[in-house]
């Protein structure tokens, strides 16, 4: 591949991965949760199912153990997640999802739906099916991230 076209390729992704993260975050809002940004998101996707203390929240986000506290004390106050005893380390607390988390990550997921169904009108059910598996190809799990 040529360096022009992996540039115009890196290029097209990021636009795509701006663009999808701004149509999940507007749906959310659209959707009632109001205060959130889209760091919150990212938030969510670590937290789910079973929960990460703040460092491994930090981890996960490429934060400081400082900044992910914020976010949590931020979550914690708008009602989406609780702070509780850590199963295994009595040291450690246990982040994880409220009733209102869980319905905000369910109202993300409506809002990931509808922001790649364009995508299938333009590339066929086929296609998306393929680039979902190039792109887990590529992409296969590693942490979701805010780009700050």
């Amino acid at each position: 591949m040529e360096n022009s076209e992996a540039l115009a390729l890196s290029a097209a992704l990021l636009a795509a991965a701006g663009d999808l993260t701004q149509r999940i975050h507007a749906g959310v809002l659209a959707r009632g949760f109001e205060g959130l940004r889209p760091a919150h998101g990212f938030a969510f996707a670590r937290l789910a199912p079973d929960g990460a203390t703040v460092t491994d929240l930090a981890a996960h986000l490429g934060v400081t153990k400082q900044a992910a506290s914020q976010l949590v004390e931020e979550l914690a106050r708008k009602g989406y997640v609780e702070r509780r005893p850590h199963p295994e380390d009595a040291r450690a607390r246990l982040v994880v999802m409220t009733e209102r988390g869980w319905a905000c990550a369910r109202a993300a997921e409506e809002a990931a739906a509808e922001a790649v169904r364009p995508w299938a009108a333009l590339l066929g059910e086929q296609g998306v099916r393929h680039l979902r598996t190039a792109l887990l190809a590529v992409a296969p799990g590693g942490p979701v991230r805010p780009t700050w």
